[in-house]
């Protein structure tokens, strides 16, 4: 088994497609996860807490990690592979294949995007909360609780370029699953003149909830300082309150 996986190209397919699957799960997970942020910032930060320095989110974090760096790994191998079968048309002008999708031929530069903003996004949430607890501490730079992740989404949502880079990395994710959520059913034989169409649908439904679902928090949180205030409202912090009171301005609207 170990060397279908690995020396053949629907191997190496079939294991992007089971990691991909995994990783579009926990992205579904995370996005709702983020939505009771909109909801109550107390849940929030009891989910918050609930998801801190235990074993079992370490090990969650753990096999989360796995499945990106497989699914990383695999997709630059069958990548490599595509581009050396080419070998000299590579280098030749051809037309634009009819229903080939723009996405389905920069998945690598969108899976590269998606790494850069995961970057982002664990310099801004993970570093200040579970490796914060990791390393025994009780508040972070921030002067902020590591389980307060409300706080912290209000604190980093008030900064105008964070909004943008976040919502640059959502567009990302919302072209690669448009691509790799009907991709993965492909794989394992599920897609037939019959359930294409359905299949592309179920991927660009699925896509763009999870992109609805993340944007929203984003927005929210920038344009309702209201919300923001609230959010901060039960934690001393001295240095990320200020900043957000600064960035807020006032919303009547909210």
């Amino acid at each position: 088994m170990s060397c279908f996986l690995t020396n053949s190209s629907l191997g190496k397919k079939l294991v992007m497609s089971v990691s991909g699957a995994f990783l579009v799960l926990f992205v579904l997970f995370h996005m709702s996860m983020n939505l009771a942020a909109l909801v109550s910032a107390d849940a929030y930060n009891a989910i918050c807490a609930f998801l801190g320095a235990n074993w079992y989110a370490l090990a969650g974090t753990l096999v989360l990690a796995a499945g990106v760096v497989v699914h990383l790994v695999f997709a630059l191998i069958l990548t490599l592979n595509n581009y050396r079968a080419r070998g000299a048309q590579r280098y030749a002008v051809t037309v634009q294949e009819k229903g080939v999708s723009w996405a389905s031929k920069n998945m690598l530069v969108l899976g590269f995007i998606i790494v850069a903003g995961m970057a982002l996004h664990l310099f801004n949430f993970w570093a200040k909360m579970q490796l914060v607890e990791l390393m025994g501490e009780h508040t972070n730079s921030l002067g902020l609780s590591p389980s307060d992740g409300a706080s912290l989404i209000a604190y980093t949502f008030s900064q105008w370029y964070y909004a943008v880079l976040y919502r640059v990395w959502f567009a990302a994710l919302w072209f690669h699953l448009t691509h790799g959520v009907w991709s993965m059913f492909q794989t394992v034989g599920w897609a037939n003149d019959t359930w294409y169409p359905r299949l592309k649908c179920i991927a660009n439904v699925v896509a763009t909830l999870v992109f609805a679902g993340f944007a929203v928090v984003v927005l929210v949180y920038f344009f309702c300082p209201c919300l923001r205030e609230a959010a901060m409202a039960t934690t001393a912090v001295s240095g990320a309150a200020e900043a957000v009171e600064a960035a807020a301005g006032c919303c009547a609207g909210c």
